[in-house]
């Protein structure tokens, strides 16, 4: 076979040579811009020079991988980069003397109006240049310069008032006339345009006030909408009648009191999702600083006379005067505008007034992920689907059908099309109505289990959740400590908001608890679970996933995941093996949760897991000693875990009622704790690969199955095997340690991630069914017996990889250019997957090939650069056992290969079976190349219609006998000549022309009625197929 030829890089990069003088422009045109655009003092403009000098070598071998790819682009992208970053790391050190702030402060709109930069952009840019100059940035501005740079944590803020203002708007409308609607109704269509802006203008700078001076650091999306329905209900008591665009007398939108008008605030909450304690509290903040900061008075509503408050119940509401009266509202205005720009000058944060305008040109387009907060639908539902827990079905857990909930309990009655906004305050609902009534200690159920250990444990779950608990969310004597940048001189957390968070987690902690100790009861017939509950990992993982759903249902900004990790003491790795168990043990989990720790798992997958320091290493080192050298050689183990005393001395917890946990204070590197295997899995002769529910299987057969399927399918092991020793002997037998167990089954789920990930770049690329299982295949013989290359890096560069090599040992004309072109839509695609590849620099570099003007700092290449010196020279023996994929052209990508046998089938006749796993069914699935035609399951509330006692008989389940008593063995035998039979038949596909009708659901139980009515069943009689629109 032919050496696997190597394509040469395609990003080229800005000469080395000669570019001193061109950086030397570039230096100066820096200058001019700090000094004569931006105004910035000389000390700061000097750190950015020096910023920019050690960071210029970057620029120049990065230039065409930034922006579009332009010179003049990338330099104006790079100076963004630098400035935002002297910005901010400078910041600590001067907040540190008190009273300094200069007038010639600059923040990044400003840095982005002088470039002609928008928002959007900069944060896609961002990372790469975090990522390439980080190493120079901490030598710089010390270890902790990513914390205090903010990048996350800015980033999701734009995403939330992106959110939050869209929300406004549509709230507004929905109250008051607009601009336009009320120009036609009023002569002084220009005055009254005015007054409109302003009312609308006011309600937002309002807000601003409120986020500034009334809540906490954390500005949780949840908070934020509470405050946005607070400021709603002062503009309906205070906007003129005439500007009004609903009645007091709407029975479906307010409620109404006895003979006292209508409840405002109750009838808000109703519309928004909100709490009524939670929206009173915000209305007396908003009411404060409107005395405070316009110099309003303040009387109460029933003491007042005005025929705003007509038909509205007054009590405990507080009315001003002119708040909004045409004499006072532009100073009003003025004097808000003054207050936010005290607010934020000097911070080098956003300003938040850009996001009423939308013709702003900061805003941009397109759309952006806030850390853990994915503000795009679609996103969120491949996330869900591509999730490897997402295919896991329990046995022990009846199917639920989405559309059939009712919310988790939570009533949704009369709701709008769902915005990442309304889906939050829904989630947040569940939280406050079913997770907030729970008690704060352990139930009594919980307690028996507790009790009945070796010895009484339940002082040191008790103790031990309540120091994590406050690790997690620090009292705001403590912020400080978790603290930097411009936020460490001022109060970092609300102390109320802190202790009703670590309340929520708590309450949550103990009912999951509890549901897995009954669990783990029941498998083993047994009540004393010492070793499971004993775990003081276990507990941490359970405390850490606690809290995460807590933080993703407030979605806050500053304490984006993994912060819990951090603050636990456990890794990535630890985190998933809980993550199963918290969604088949809460049933009335959210689905919005649900997609969140979905995402969470496939992030920890795809590269989490494998970064440095992941307790994965820990089990990998005894499950494959042969890889041992190099794990060591990079420091990949993890630490021990750090004792609970050690987390209570760092955040001075008192303790209380609550005496020293008899728990060991230290772990050992290799002790308990260590094992990978998931939860609910078998060990041994008992190993299977993730099972999935597909969502197209025959509607029938699933219902009648049902049962069955529960009886015979068997039951999950013991979850506190996933926690045991990896030196310690597989309780299923097999003659292999927990850890051999553990990292097969950890592998399975990774080959089930990069089943799907392959599968859809196959699709993208219009590549054949034997290529997807070629690539498959390399990618697990990667992973089974070069398992090194995954060390320190992300799946899908493997993957990027696999199949440029296979289409090299092919002789396809499929470029690296054109793989990573399609990649980009895909949506887990993120730029530093392809830009930025570890590579090991002590290691031997490929000899002949010179990577100077690739390098771009000492450990991290282009993904070109890492398949030509690493990927190639480690896996071409794999290649050549492989062989070439008989597709040679790109024209006949789609051609299927023709099945044959390999070697002795103990079933003669059988079709060929494919290697490559079953995935999740995207729904709706895409089912032509060409046109935009999906196809989806019948929704459960047809299928009952189509699917009755009478209807049966007409259709045909898979595993149904072909005839009347016939053996199986005739009846395999039946099928398979069918399906060699139809290998002899011309292939036939579906075409989707542009006149061809889909027939609807109406249509086929119209038919179906029909035949069961007597109805004659020719073709005849059908009625012609008739296209029709999806549902929006």
């Amino acid at each position: 076979m032919e050496e696997v030829q190597v394509q040469p890089p395609v990003t080229p990069s800005i000469d080395s040579n000669g570019k001193g003088g061109e950086m030397d422009v570039t230096e100066a045109s820096f200058m001019d811009l700090c000094e004569k655009e931006l105004s910035i003092e000389e000390n700061k403009c000097t750190e950015a020079l020096t910023l920019f000098k050690e960071t210029k070598q970057i620029l120049s071998a990065n230039t065409s991988s930034i922006g579009s790819g332009a010179v003049e682009e990338a330099e104006r992208f790079w100076f963004a980069f630098i400035l935002y970053s002297v910005k901010r790391l400078s910041e600590r050190k001067e907040g540190e003397l008190q009273g300094v702030s200069g007038d010639n402060g600059f923040n990044l709109c400003q840095i982005l109006r002088v470039l002609k930069l928008n928002i959007v952009d900069f944060f896609k840019e961002l990372p790469q240049f975090v990522v390439k100059a980080g190493p120079i940035l901490r030598e710089l501005y010390g270890t902790d310069w990513e914390n205090r740079l903010q990048a996350k944590e800015l980033q999701a803020n734009f995403v939330h008032l992106s959110l939050l203002s869209k929300y406004y708007k549509r709230a507004y409308r929905e109250f008051f006339l607009t601009n336009d609607s009320n120009a036609e109704k009023d002569s002084c269509g220009e005055t009254t345009a005015s007054y409109m802006s302003d009312y609308f203008r006011f309600g937002w700078l309002l807000f601003l006030a409120l986020r500034v001076h009334a809540f906490s650091r954390f500005k949780d999306l949840v908070t934020c909408t509470n405050g946005l329905v607070a400021i709603l209900a002062i503009l309906i008591m205070h906007v003129p009648h005439q500007f009004r665009n609903f009645s007091l007398q709407d029975s479906r939108r307010f409620v109404k009191r006895d003979g006292r008008g209508i409840d405002l605030l109750a009838s808000l909450c109703n519309i928004y999702d909100t709490s009524e304690d939670e929206l009173k509290i915000t209305m007396e903040k908003a009411n404060n600083l409107i005395e405070k900061i316009l110099k309003k008075k303040p009387s109460l509503a029933s003491e007042s006379q005005t025929d705003k408050l007509e038909n509205i119940d007054p009590d405990g509401l507080v009315y001003f005067e002119d708040l909004l009266d045409e004499t006072s509202i532009s100073s009003s205005l003025s004097m808000l505008e003054k207050d936010y720009d005290d607010a934020i000058r000097n911070k080098g944060e956003l300003d938040e007034r850009m996001f009423i305008n939308e013709e702003d040109s900061l805003l941009g387009s397109g759309s952006l992920s806030g850390g853990a907060v994915n503000i795009t639908g679609v996103k969120r539902k491949i996330d869900l689907l591509a999730s490897p827990a997402r295919t896991v079905t329990s046995p022990l857990s009846p199917h639920r059908s989405p559309s059939t909930s009712k919310t988790n309990g939570v009533n949704n009655n009369n709701k709008t099309i769902a915005t990442p906004v309304s889906t939050a305050m829904t989630t947040a609902k569940w939280l406050r109505t079913v997770i907030c009534p729970l008690p704060s200690k352990p139930s009594p159920e919980l307690e028996h289990f507790l009790k009945s250990c070796d010895r009484d444990i339940t002082n040191d779950v008790t103790r031990r959740a309540h120091i994590i608990l406050e690790a997690i969310f620090p009292n705001s004597s403590l912020g400080d400590r978790y603290a930097s940048g411009s936020l460490q001189s001022v109060n970092l957390m609300d102390d109320i908001w802190a202790e009703q968070r670590r309340a929520e987690a708590l309450k949550l902690y103990y009912r999951i608890l509890e549901a897995m100790c009954k669990a783990e009861a029941q498998l083993l017939h047994a009540s004393n679970l010492t070793s499971l509950l004993t775990n003081e990992r276990f507990h941490r993982c359970m405390l850490a996933c606690s809290a995460e759903l807590v933080l993703a249902t407030h979605k806050t900004i500053t304490m984006l995941f993994p912060a819990v990790l951090e603050r636990t003491g456990i890794t990535a790795f630890d985190l998933s093996k809980v993550i199963e168990s918290f969604i088949r043990h809460e049933d009335s989990l959210p689905r919005e949760l649900r997609r969140h720790l979905n995402s969470l798992e496939e992030r920890l997958l795809e590269s989490m897991v494998w970064e440095k320091g992941s307790s994965m290493y820990n089990s990998l080192i005894v499950a494959r000693s042969s890889l041992s050298s190099e794990i060591n050689h990079l420091g990949l183990l993890a630490e021990p875990m750090p004792s609970l005393d050690a987390i209570a001395a760092l955040i001075n917890f008192s303790g209380g009622s609550y005496p020293a946990s008899s728990v060991p204070k230290h772990e050992p590197c290799l002790g308990q704790n260590l094992d990978i295997r998931s939860p609910k899995r078998l060990c041994g002769d008992y190993r299977s690969v993730l099972v999935e529910r597909n969502s197209f299987t025959s509607p029938v057969k699933d219902r009648l199955l049902t049962l069955g399927n529960l009886k015979s399918k068997m039951l999950p092991p013991p979850l506190q095997s996933a926690f045991a020793s990896p030196t310690r002997p597989n309780p299923g037998g097999g003659g292999e340690t927990c850890a051999e167990t553990g990292i097969n089954i950890f592998f399975t789920k990774i080959n089930k991630l990069a089943a799907v990930r392959i599968n859809g770049m196959v699709e993208r690329l219009q590549l054949s069914q034997q290529m997807r299982e070629s690539v498959y295949c390399l990618f697990q013989r990667v992973l089974g017996q070069r398992t090194s290359l995954f060390f320190n890096r992300h799946i899908d560069q493997i993957i990027l990889c696999c199949f440029y090599g296979m289409a090299k040992i092919s002789q396809m004309s499929l470029t690296f250019r054109e793989i990573i072109y399609n990649y980009r839509k895909q949506p887990q695609c993120k730029p530093q997957v392809f830009r930025s590849v570890f590579v090991d620099s002590l290691q031997g570099r490929r000899p002949g090939v010179s990577t100077v003007s690739q390098r771009v700092g000492p450990d991290h290449v282009d993904i070109i650069t890492f398949y030509n010196e690493v990927f190639i020279p480690t896996v071409k023996p794999l290649l050549v056992e492989l062989g070439p994929v008989r597709t040679p052209t790109k024209d006949n990508r789609m051609a299927e290969a023709t099945n044959k046998l390999e070697g002795p089938c103990p079933c003669p006749g059988s079709p060929k079976v494919s290697a490559f796993p079953n995935v999740p069914d995207m729904s709706p699935k895409k089912v032509s190349a060409t046109h935009n035609v999906y196809v989806s399951p019948l929704r459960t509330s047809k299928m009952d219609a189509l699917i009755s006692h009478s209807s049966k008989s007409y259709y045909a389940c898979v595993g149904e006998s072909t005839h009347a008593f016939q053996s199986p063995s005739k009846d395999l035998s039946a099928i398979n000549s069918r399906l060699n039979n139809s290998n002899n038949k011309p292939k036939r596909s579906l075409t989707f022309e542009v006149d061809a009708g889909l027939v609807s659901d109406s249509m086929v139980a119209t038919t179906l009625l029909h035949v069961r009515n007597g109805t004659t069943s020719s073709s005849s009689c059908l009625p012609l197929p008739k296209t029709e629109h999806p549902d929006s």
